[in-house]
């Protein structure tokens, strides 16, 4: 029997980047993993067809709370339960912080709609389900720009921010359910692949010398995952930059 054989987990965002390496390693341990993106449906499909396990595909919006609803529906409907929910769907657009003109209410309203009101109505609406579990565990991915002035928008901090605190209120009174949060720095994924200059200056500033891979980070929310005593944490993976700069 592999370690996570018999639960099931949902890994939102996860055609490409973080999502998707979180979704594999998560099969590679036996768990079935239902795959979601709001968008990228053949990619989505692709990594559902190629895990270590049965995957499921659901294209749902979670800042859309119907979708994320069918979303969980969708989850109970082919697998009959579900133990782990990550929640890695985000959404961002890179605004100078000196820059306030730019950062528009629509700009705002989509960030926080995205990351923070998806995540919470998704989060709420599994917690009945993972109830049930012997380990229910929700994992979020957030940020070092939701613990330092950082990060490519303003607003963007602002909802890695509350996605951090919302990890620690909800693990103070929903246990035994476990709530942790992964927050990178700087990551390599098909979303930052043009940010050449920031990555160099991660490389030069950082202790680590390299960003982030997305295996970082979802070998990070393994080991959450596998630690049964471990809730009400923020775990930062960003190489040692946040010691220097």
């Amino acid at each position: 029997m592999s370690e996570l054989s018999g639960r099931v987990a949902i890994v939102t965002g996860s055609s490409s980047g973080i999502g998707e390496s979180t979704a594999h390693r998560l099969a590679e341990l036996g768990a079935n993993v239902v795959v979601n993106s709001a968008s990228s449906v053949e990619a989505g499909r692709k990594v559902a067809s190629n895990l270590a396990t049965k995957g499921s595909y659901v294209q749902a919006d979670i800042s859309d709370k119907a979708q994320g609803q069918h979303l969980i529906d969708e989850t109970l409907k082919t697998f009959g339960r579900l133990d782990i929910l990550v929640n890695n769907a985000g959404w961002t657009t890179l605004v100078p912080h000196g820059d306030l003109d730019a950062l528009t209410d629509d700009i705002f309203d989509k960030t926080f709609k995205v990351n923070v009101y998806g995540t919470w109505w998704l989060t709420k609406a599994a917690i009945p389900h993972l109830r049930k579990s012997e380990d229910g565990n929700v994992v979020t991915i957030t940020s070092i720009a939701g613990v330092r002035p950082v990060g490519s928008s303003m607003a963007y901090s602002m909802t890695k921010a509350t996605l951090n605190h919302m990890t620690l209120l909800l693990a103070k009174s929903y246990g035994p359910i476990r709530f942790n949060a992964v927050a990178p720095g700087l990551v390599q994924t098909p979303w930052t692949q043009d940010w050449g200059a920031m990555h160099e200056f991660i490389s030069k500033t950082s202790p680590l010398k390299r960003s982030a891979y997305a295996s970082d980070c979802s070998e990070a929310v393994l080991g959450i995952v596998r630690n049964p005593h471990m809730t009400g944490q923020v775990l930062v993976i960003d190489g040692g930059f946040t010691l220097v700069s």
